[in-house]
């Protein structure tokens, strides 16, 4: 539930962002919310790689732990 809402949060803020790029709300100096999009998901992208890592790390010496029991 909670990946998901993170995905739909992200696909809404960059979905926002393509729409005022669309229509030419954009500019040199008026750019902040793409960027903050663009930011927010690679924050929500390496949060989720760590945790991937983490868990699978925590599952595979739990193999271990109980192979040596």
């Amino acid at each position: 539930m909670l990946h998901g809402l993170h995905v739909l949060i992200g696909t809404i803020f960059i979905f926002v962002q393509f729409i005022r790029i669309y229509n030419y709300q954009m500019s040199n100096g008026h750019h902040l919310g793409l960027e903050l999009s663009i930011l927010y998901w690679h924050f929500v992208d390496v949060v989720w790689l760590f945790l991937f890592c983490v868990v699978y790390y925590w599952g595979g010496n739990l193999t271990v732990v109980a192979s040596a029991v």
